[in-house]
């Protein structure tokens, strides 16, 4: 088959375009252009609109600033808008530019593109001729949409975010209305599956957190930090798997006043405590009525006398499950502006207390004050390898004494959260006094022990291992 010659693709051409749809395409695909140029340009635009912005717009008050404000209410439902419609034209500039495409270059100069090109590459003119085709299609929509369509407008809509945002205040707002359905399926199966998303990636995978670990440590100086830098990205790393039974302090800890107690007696206990907010309970812990704040006895101690210290009290009490994890608690002090909350067990009862200075110390370590004595943990360092603690301490707080990671104990704690309760997981019932408890690196020779709890424990470390730690 011989190619016509340049003549009468010419005189083709020309007939395509004075003809009256090919006229109309063409004006239609530059509507559409500048139309997907606006809407991609006005997702930068709204988006990008600083804190400083918003508030201008408020102060001005007209109609297509209360019209960007409306939008910026509900951005989901924008983007989703933005979306669809950004799309829908994009369809259509695809249809038309093929359409188009066809017109100029038919079938027919393809196939003779690809008779010619047959005697260069070893392949069938019409297949030569489709990959022609394809390649012109493609190409020539893409740079279209790519440069016209998304680089140009977002490129202007960054430099000049407000005019762009207030021009395209008033069509967009009608195209939100508009594609409100479609626009409103969009983002409810997108939050769907936000949710599910969400729920396996709360945690960080063990593997993932060790490498993040590893990271740390070998990222900080430790020379110059320490190991405190390190030990406060551990801390934000892992507090959000950390529950309020871990860092709260147990019942049998708690410092509290009986609803009975006359005002000496109270201020005696408030004294010695040291304790800016104490619980008040009637009867047991397990009845907690209010909590007193120390600070509204300043100036009523002189009128001791005539002082109800009850009328004090104050019942804005924050209970919380055990199993709350204290990254949702700090949010809930934020919010209601408190700093203590009771920790209560699975039946109810009062099982400990928690503060929001024990929620920052999982991150900032140990906060000490005036009141505070020097060793917050009791315990005894015999060499660098022994530690003698009481069998209530904390597990985090032993970990923390003898440097050791605070999830070692991870595999065989359990539900454990002290020292006591670990060895009691490990040999499921109490040990006898001077009983030996190996575990990995680990040796746990029972000290003092009494016929309802273990009261103190020797750890032995083996140093055989030490290098290995991390």
């Amino acid at each position: 088959m011989e190619p016509e010659p340049p003549s009468q693709y010419l005189e083709f051409i020309l007939l395509s375009v004075v003809s009256t749809p090919f006229i109309l395409s063409v004006l239609a695909l530059i509507l559409l252009v500048i139309g997907s140029a606006l809407v991609s340009g006005s997702e930068v635009a709204f988006f990008s609109l600083t804190p400083t912005d918003i508030k201008d717009l408020k102060d001005e008050k007209t109609t297509a600033t209360q019209s960007i404000l409306a939008l910026l209410d509900n951005p989901k439902r924008l983007l989703a808008t933005i979306l669809i419609t950004n799309n829908l034209i994009n369809i259509l500039i695809i249809i038309l530019s093929d359409f188009l495409l066809k017109s100029i270059l038919p079938v027919d100069t393809f196939l003779a593109w690809g008779t010619s090109l047959s005697n260069i590459f070893p392949a069938t003119a019409i297949r030569i001729s489709g990959i022609l085709n394809f390649l012109v299609t493609v190409a020539g929509v893409a740079f279209l949409l790519v440069l016209f369509g998304e680089l140009l407008p977002k490129v202007y809509a960054n430099i000049h975010p407000m005019s762009l945002a207030q021009r395209m205040s008033r069509p967009m707002e009608v195209l939100s209305k508009l594609f409100s359905p479609l626009s409103a399926i969009l983002v409810n199966w997108s939050d769907g599956l936000q949710e599910r998303l969400d729920r396996p990636s709360a945690n960080l995978d063990s593997s993932k957190k060790e490498e993040l670990e590893h990271a740390i440590e070998f990222s900080v100086d430790k020379e110059i930090y320490k190991n405190d830098e390190a030990d406060l990205l551990k801390g934000i790393l892992n507090f959000g798997e950390v529950s309020v039974k871990q860092v709260m302090k147990p019942r049998m800890d708690i410092v509290a006043l009986d609803i009975e107690d006359d005002f000496d007696t109270m201020l005696d206990v408030v004294r010695t405590s040291g304790f800016s907010r104490l619980p008040v309970f009637e009867e047991s812990l397990d009845t907690i009525k209010g909590i007193l704040y120390v600070k509204d006895l300043l100036g009523k101690t002189d009128s001791a006398e005539n002082l109800n210290w009850i009328e004090l009290i104050r019942d804005n009490i924050v209970y919380v499950p055990e199993t709350k994890k204290i990254d949702e608690l700090l949010k809930e002090f934020q919010i209601k502006r408190l700093h203590l909350a009771i920790a209560v067990d699975e039946f109810g009862g009062t099982s400990g207390l928690v503060t929001l200075e024990d929620i920052m110390e999982e991150i900032i370590g140990e906060i000490k004050d005036e009141f505070d004595d020097d060793l917050e943990v009791e315990y005894t360092k015999i060499d660098d390898y022994t530690y003698i603690f009481e069998g209530k301490v904390l597990l985090n707080d032993a970990c923390r004494v003898i440097n050791i990671d605070l999830d070692a104990f991870d595999s065989v704690k359990g539900n454990a959260d002290s020292l006591a309760g670990l060895i009691l997981e490990i040999e499921g019932n109490i040990p006898k006094k001077n009983q030996i408890i190996s575990y990995e690196r680990y040796t746990f020779h029972i000290v003092e022990v009494s016929k309802r709890r273990i009261e103190s424990v020797k750890i032995v470390i083996d140093p055989i291992e030490e290098d290995d730690q991390v």
